[in-house]
């Protein structure tokens, strides 16, 4: 993942050594040394044992923990850390082996996933006892992690961060008051559940009836694309919203450029999935696009409603769409929420201040900070 890439790679103070099961786009994402750690033969066996018979989380196999161990013993490894909750209780029997501290960050999707399993709930609980540190991406998380079991004096929140260089401040030409006017929206996600695309296309709907020339940009791959496509089709919208598929940081960033206002409006996924703060909404904000966005886990930590944004109750299309309306007529407010936007982005998210803090933890964790 993109933001796990920047992390990484920003690193000042600490050498990383990245262990993954398979790479891939290594040409648009160069970085050294990746030691890889192929799944079993059996590791489909494995897991269906686990998940159909026994109703459990997966763990690693005794040879795939031989693998790791061998990897962070040549690498002469000091600290374990391991991306997204619902891996490390993957790998709990390494976590409990290994002498040096692992610690754990949980991004969203990762907190509540399953919970309602005794099972996984309870080798979560056992992960989080075993790990050093837990770092969550928002207040919202750390409210969830605690609420899983966590001794909260072992949670930290580290923001995600945004390279601000690479989506400097710029001053959007908004359109006329007029129903003429080419109004530009923006949606930038994968297509699943917790994004509220649906929401965003019927509150879109209603807008086009009033703006006739106004057009939504749906950027990002996923599972719902077809179900998508077929609402845009059903809403008789169709010739107005693009789907563009996966593009470039670059793409992106000139998409967000021509645009006047980005949306995202996050729900709770029937399966407990729900957003930490998500990572294209900072973007926006930070290149000063206007974010419409709901109430929604660590949403309401990057956006203050009616000042750096506009936020509104979850799967709400019709008072999405009224909010649109209003503000399609406050020229001066919309410019307000998005220099705002902004100016939060760069204060809380500013990503040479957060990597600067990882680097910080890891060496306080190893004993080796001032």
């Amino acid at each position: 993942m993109l933001h796990i890439y920047r992390q990484i790679t920003a690193l000042k103070r600490c050498r990383p050594v990245v262990i993954a099961q398979k790479r891939e786009q290594a040409e648009r994402y160069p970085f050294e040394p990746v030691y890889l750690i192929a799944k079993p033969a059996t590791h489909f066996l494995r897991r269906f044992w686990f998940r159909k018979v026994r109703d459990a989380p997966w763990q690693i196999s005794s040879g795939e923990l031989h693998a790791l161990l061998r990897v962070l013993t040549k690498t002469d490894a000091c600290l374990l850390h391991i991306y997204f909750g619902h891996i490390a209780v993957h790998l709990l029997p390494l976590i409990r082996t290994w002498t040096n501290p692992s610690i754990v960050s949980f991004h969203g999707a990762d907190v509540m996933v399953d919970m309602d399993k005794p099972a996984y709930r309870e080798a979560t609980r056992q992960m989080l006892d075993a790990v050093k540190l837990v770092l969550v991406r928002s207040e919202s998380l750390r409210r969830a992690v605690i609420h899983l079991g966590c001794d909260e004096k072992k949670i930290e929140v580290q923001r995600a961060g945004i390279p601000l260089d690479e989506f400097p401040f710029r001053e959007r030409i908004l359109p006329p008051r007029s129903r003429g006017g080419e109004w530009r929206f923006v949606q930038a996600c994968r297509l699943i559940e917790k994004k509220g695309l649906p929401v965003a296309l019927r509150a879109f709907e209603s807008f086009l009836r009033t703006y006739p020339n106004a057009t939504l940009t749906i950027v990002g791959e996923g599972p719902l694309l077809g179900q998508l496509q077929e609402l845009a089709r059903e809403l008789k919208i169709d010739n107005s919203v693009s789907f563009t598929g996966f593009v470039s940081q670059e793409q992106l960033r000139d998409i967000f450029y021509a645009s006047h206002i980005f949306l995202h409006p996050s729900e709770t996924g029937p399966d407990g999935n729900q957003e930490g703060i998500p990572n294209s909404m900072l973007e926006a904000m930070a290149s000063g696009l206007p974010v419409f966005a709901t109430q929604h886990g660590g949403i309401p930590e990057a956006i203050e409603n009616g000042v750096s944004g506009v936020l509104v109750p979850e799967r709400d299309d019709k008072a999405l769409a009224r909010a649109l309306f209003e503000t399609a007529q406050d020229r001066h407010f919309l410019s307000g929420i998005g220099r705002a936007g902004a100016e939060a982005v760069a204060e809380k998210f500013d990503q040479c201040i957060q990597v600067r803090r990882l680097d910080d933890i890891y060496l306080r964790i190893i004993g080796r900070g001032d």
